[in-house]
C-alpha cells in the first residue's frame, strides 16, 4: 500500500467529502428542509440526545485546521466547548462509548457550524430535515463513504482508526498540532 502525507490525505478528504455533498445535494437534499428554513436553527446540532457523531484522525485533523483559522479568542471559546462538552457528557468514558450523545461544540448559535465549508463531517453532511422518511439518502450511501474515508486513514497513518466521538477526536487532534 501507497502511504500518504497527512497533507495529502487532507486533499483527498477535501475531494471526497465534496463528492459526497455533491451526491447528497443533487439526489436528496431538495426533498429537505433547508436550514434557513428552520424555526430552530441549530437544533439538530445542539440536541444532546441525538448527536452521535464519530469521526476518524484524519477528520479531526481537518477540523483542526478548519479551526486554525479563526480568531484566537474563537479559537478559545471552541476549545472550551470542547472540554466542557467531553466533561458533561462524560466522553473520556469509554464505557459504553458507542451509545453516548452530546450536543456539537462545533456549533456556534448566531453563527452556525464553524467548519461547515471546509471539513464538515459526513454523517453531519448526510443529515437534512426531511419530512418523509422515504426522502432520506440511504444509509449505504454514508456507509460507502466512511469505507472510503477509512481506507484513507489506513493510507495516511498506516492502520485502520478507530472512530471517536467528535469532541474526542478533536481534543486528540488539537493535542497532536
Amino acid at each position: 500500500m501507497k502511504m500518504l502525507s497527512q497533507t495529502a490525505g487532507l486533499q483527498k478528504l477535501r475531494q471526497l467529502k465534496d463528492e459526497f455533498r455533491s451526491t447528497v445535494a443533487s439526489e436528496y437534499e431538495q426533498k429537505a428542509k433547508p436550514c434557513s428554513a428552520c424555526s430552530t436553527p441549530g437544533a439538530c446540532c445542539l440536541d444532546a440526545h441525538f448527536v452521535n457523531v464519530r469521526i476518524s484522525k484524519l477528520e479531526a485533523a481537518a477540523i483542526t485546521k478548519a479551526l486554525a483559522s479563526l480568531s484566537a479568542q474563537q479559537r478559545s471559546k471552541v476549545s472550551r466547548r470542547v472540554d466542557d462538552v467531553i466533561r458533561r457528557f462524560g466522553l473520556d468514558d469509554n464505557s459504553d462509548a458507542p451509545a453516548k450523545t452530546y450536543a456539537c461544540p462545533l456549533f456556534e448559535v448566531g453563527v452556525g457550524c464553524l467548519v461547515h465549508d471546509t471539513a464538515k463531517p459526513l454523517p453531519c453532511i448526510h443529515h437534512a430535515c426531511y419530512e418523509n422518511k422515504a426522502d432520506l439518502p440511504p444509509d449505504d450511501l454514508l456507509e460507502s463513504a466512511e469505507l472510503a474515508v477509512n481506507r484513507l486513514n489506513k493510507k495516511v497513518y498506516g492502520r485502520p482508526l478507530t472512530l471517536l466521538p467528535l469532541p474526542i477526536a478533536v481534543r486528540e487532534a488539537e493535542s497532536l498540532s
